[in-house]
């Protein structure tokens, strides 16, 4: 079995300069990334985040979402390792993959950085699977506490897309109602709060494994969030770490029937640190098995 492929992508890359007009050029690099943040994103986005980005301090981009001059080295390089993450995987250099990156992604709808996120890393590896690799049915699914109101925006009108998403509700950013099933390609779970491990994987056996698993992915993209724990201070769930274990090995039992096992997950939320680490553990110990 092949493991998990690590890409780093460095901005010191563009440092390096051949001289004027030369066709070695940094302008290279930039437009692979923009045309790959595109296929998800509106230019005038795109071109709202970069500008953002202070050269020190800090910038709002709205009340929850803040740049430093780091912010666009760390977002260029979160969506690229995933799309890196994604050509592995589909390429067979990898069965699965695991990024860990930030910031996350999910909230980010093509025109607008929301919720702490400025691009959508798993709309943008899911995106580019379909016009890269031309695959005709890929799966993304997310069990982040937030629904993924950015993903949905996405893929609501793709029918090559498949969007599953259990989250908490009502919370930010206030979508993901039932009800909400785009093209008949989405399926939202909503779950109120106080909800343990019982009610989550009841939800997930009821609603959407079949769907997923009659979808036949060629591909699974996971956002994978960890702010669903008990002990996270962000929401009001009560899962635990071996959860996250249990939705990643029945997610990976549906790889391997309908895609010969390709998973990509890349990390969303979670931010009580002993809780995120110990899920994201388990979450990539279950991937490996």
């Amino acid at each position: 079995m092949q493991g998990p492929i690590a890409l780093f992508a460095d901005p010191v890359f563009l440092g390096h300069d051949p001289g004027p007009g030369h066709p070695e050029r940094a302008d290279r690099l930039r437009a692979v990334a923009r045309g790959e943040l595109e296929r998800v994103h509106t230019p005038a986005h795109v071109d709202r985040v970069l500008a953002a980005v202070p050269r020190e301090g800090y910038a709002r981009i709205d009340g929850d979402t803040v740049v430093s001059p780091g912010s666009r080295a760390a977002a260029l390089a979160a969506a690229g390792a995933v799309r890196a993450a994604v050509d592995a995987v589909a390429n067979g250099a990898a069965r699965r993959a695991f990024c860990a990156v930030r910031p996350p992604g999910h909230h980010a709808e093509p025109d607008r950085a929301m919720g702490f996120c400025l691009f959508n890393n798993a709309a943008i590896g899911a995106a580019h699977a379909l016009a890269a690799h031309g695959m005709e049915r890929v799966a993304i699914v997310d069990f982040d506490v937030h629904h993924g109101n950015g993903t949905q925006a996405a893929f609501a009108n793709e029918p090559r897309a498949l969007f599953a998403s259990s989250h908490q509700w009502p919370l930010y950013p206030g979508t993901g109602a039932a009800s909400e099933t785009g093209i008949g390609n989405l399926v939202n779970m909503p779950l109120p709060a106080g909800t343990g491990g019982a009610g989550f994987r009841a939800a997930w056996e009821r609603a959407a494994l079949g769907r997923l698993a009659a979808f036949h992915p060629q591909l699974v993209v996971v956002s994978a969030g960890f702010d669903g724990h008990r002990r996270d201070p962000l929401a009001g769930l009560e899962l635990e770490a071996g959860d996250f274990a249990w939705i990643t090995r029945r997610l990976c039992e549906i790889a391997d029937e309908s895609c010969a096992g390709r998973v990509v997950s890349t990390l969303e939320g979670g931010y009580d640190l002993d809780a995120l680490a110990a899920s994201a553990a388990a979450h990539v110990a279950a991937l490996a098995e």
